[in-house]
């Protein structure tokens, strides 16, 4: 079916499309009906079927005689291994490790913490709490010890899943002391700890409440599949919230796994014993949508990664692995590719693998410039398709469903809205704007199975983040907007769309301007408070690998581009080159930061910074320009 029948079929009845799609799933007790909306605008979905995420993941593949298939293949450039794990193989680690917890008291609706690096443990935590009916919060490995604790509060575990370290290039990352100290400082105390020693820092234990992973394990009985209801939490996964306190997004079991079942072939074009690879953390929603859950209960084979895409130990990384281990279906983030650019940019790498596996990629993360996309399509010569999607959403929005039919890339664009997802373009009053005017991006309520129903004890806190705003909307918080044929553009957060002398101007369209210019790397357009416009651009460079150009000369070309294709309207005079930008782990560019640091304005150092150390380099940068100003 093309894509508009299919998207109409579930416009028309969106009660069949969600039952239909729910076959694919396996259940102990088939729901009677998909939507339940007893309690609108707070709606579940399968709420009264029963199943179990762990044995729709592994167990039902081994039953099915896919045992030898293998489910996960840890590729570490940064410790120099590759381990392969069968579905039946990983059916009896899961079962075990799951016993084990049980045997500490684990049970259905426990909570449990787990802060581990990108080994094959972290998804077999996952699997092993899902798999007993409790309720698992990944935090991402070497999160601050302030943090983890703020979600040890919220959680409230009854145990924490650790590894010793994590390791990044040329540097060993100890987990356990900031563990220890999270603890310390959490008024909720777990009541043991599970640690995973790896050989590059083991950690010392805290008698009476840390226990060794492998020797706890030693002789508990192999845990069965415990059913839940299909609304019972699977996850908590916490995202960054505006007050300070992370908003505990939560994930409904059955919702989830049809949903994500439902993407893998419809969206990202593979089937079931095919190698998908998703190149993101598990503390991330990547990693738990496609790293683990995904791919898992569709029948792929997944990729868990540790390493980086340049430097473990070149910009060819990427290539290696898709090669080596015959990857059909690749997803990363748009920086992941402006890095690998910036160190290759003529691809000299690519030419040293046999990518023929390759049959397609996907960027999320945020917006994926035409420069990158148009960069990695003549590399890799496979579409490459931005999509776009949320921690909230736990799956695409938007994107091009490679596996439904194979609809023009617009550049600039991620594409069509999914099946679920009835997105408008608002108003500040609410009303509909027409096609090719920025608005706020909402989407009409229920949303589809799999997104968040609700914040882990916060209902209130939901209504007013997403609900209240626009009503009868969820307010996805960025803005953009959507042309004659239903192309979805996504130019900036809400709050990054700035305020020129009365002109709404989105800083996404002013940063698709810089990337194309042939020496910029990478770029971020942030507004700065002016006393005469309101606010005015300002634009922040990198420049290629090997680029020896006056930092000067490139500068004022960037501005000549910016008032030639956008124009005086965007009052775009000032620029400057940097070594690198503020950047989440996940790749994400800390613009509200930066704009804080020209402003002059506190500001608090962000939890998921990558190196807080730039910050400096941004404010010497700023400072040159004479930010902030007075």
């Amino acid at each position: 079916m093309s894509y508009a029948a299919v998207y109409d079929a579930w416009k028309q009845d969106p009660e069949a499309f969600w039952m239909q799609a729910a076959e694919a799933i396996s259940w102990e007790r088939k729901p009677s009906k998909a939507l339940f909306d007893a309690r609108a605008p707070i709606y579940e979905w399968f709420s009264d079927g029963l199943l179990n995420t762990c044995y729709n993941a592994v167990d039902r593949h081994v039953e099915a005689g896919r045992g030898d298939q293998v489910a996960i293949i840890h590729d570490s450039p940064i410790t120099g291994t590759i381990a392969r794990i069968t579905y039946a193989e990983l059916q009896e680690r899961v079962a075990r490790l799951a016993g084990a917890l049980r045997a500490q008291g684990v049970e259905k609706g426990d909570r449990v913490i787990i802060y581990m690096p990108m080994v094959p443990e972290a998804l077999e935590a996952m699997l092993a709490v899902t798999r007993l009916g409790a309720i698992h919060s990944v935090v991402f490995g070497g999160f601050a010890a302030r943090e983890l604790a703020v979600r040890i509060d919220d959680a409230a575990p009854r145990a924490i899943i650790a590894a010793s370290c994590g390791l990044e290039p040329g540097r060993v990352v100890p987990y356990k002391p900031l563990m220890d100290e999270a603890i310390a400082m959490a008024a909720h105390k777990p009541d043991f700890c599970v640690i995973l020693q790896r050989e590059q820092a083991p950690a010392t234990l805290t008698e009476g409440r840390d226990l060794d992973w492998h020797a706890f394990q030693q002789g508990a009985a192999a845990a069965e599949c415990v059913a839940v209801e299909g609304n019972h939490p699977a996850y908590i996964l916490y995202t960054s919230g505006t007050t300070g306190q992370p908003k505990g997004v939560v994930r409904h079991t059955a919702g989830h796994l049809v949903a994500l079942n439902w993407t893998m072939k419809n969206i990202y074009n593979v089937e079931p014993g095919e190698v998908f690879w998703a190149a993101s953390d598990v503390g991330w929603v990547v990693g738990h949508s496609y790293i683990c859950y995904g791919p898992l209960t569709h029948g792929n084979t997944t990729i868990v990664f540790e390493g980086k895409p340049v430097g473990t130990p070149d910009a060819g990384t990427f290539w290696r692995v898709i090669s080596e281990h015959k990857v059909r279906s690749f997803f990363t983030a748009p920086t992941a590719f402006r890095a690998v650019k910036r160190e290759d940019p003529a691809g000299e790498f690519v030419k040293k693998y046999d990518l023929s596996s390759l049959g397609q990629v996907y960027l999320a993360g945020e917006r994926a410039d035409p420069d990158t996309i148009l960069w990695a399509e003549t590399q890799l010569k496979v579409p490459v398709i931005d999509h776009w999607w949320q921690t909230e959403t736990g799956y695409p929005i938007a994107a091009i469903p490679l596996g439904l039919e194979r609809l023009p890339v617009r550049l600039g664009s991620p594409g069509v809205p999914m099946p679920g997802f009835d997105v408008r373009v608002l108003g500040e009053d609410g009303s509909e704007l027409p096609p090719g005017e920025l608005g706020a991006i909402a989407i009409r309520t229920p949303l589809p199975p799999g997104c968040l129903p609700t914040l882990w004890n916060a209902e209130a806190r939901f209504r007013s983040a997403y609900l209240e705003t626009f009503p009868g909307y969820y307010e996805t918080g960025d803005a953009g907007y959507r042309d004659e044929d239903g192309y979805l553009y996504i130019m900036a957060r809400t709050d990054d769309v700035i305020n020129v002398a009365g002109h709404r101007l989105s800083t996404g369209a002013m940063e698709e301007v810089l990337a194309s210019h042939p020496d910029v790397a990478e770029c971020a357009v942030i507004g700065v408070a002016d006393k005469l416009k309101g606010q005015l651009p300002l634009g922040l460079v990198c420049l290629n690998a090997g680029c020896e150009r006056a930092a000067e000369e490139v500068v004022a070309e960037c501005v000549a581009l910016v008032r030639e294709r956008i124009g005086p309207v965007a009052a775009f005079r000032k620029a400057c080159v940097v070594e690198r930008l503020p950047k989440t782990r996940s790749g994400k560019i800390l613009r509200a930061t930066m704009a804080a640091i020209a402003d002059g304005v506190e500001y608090k150092i962000p939890a998921t910074i990558d190196d807080p150390a730039i910050l400096d380099e941004i404010e010497a940068a700023l400072g040159a320009l004479g930010y902030p100003a007075g």
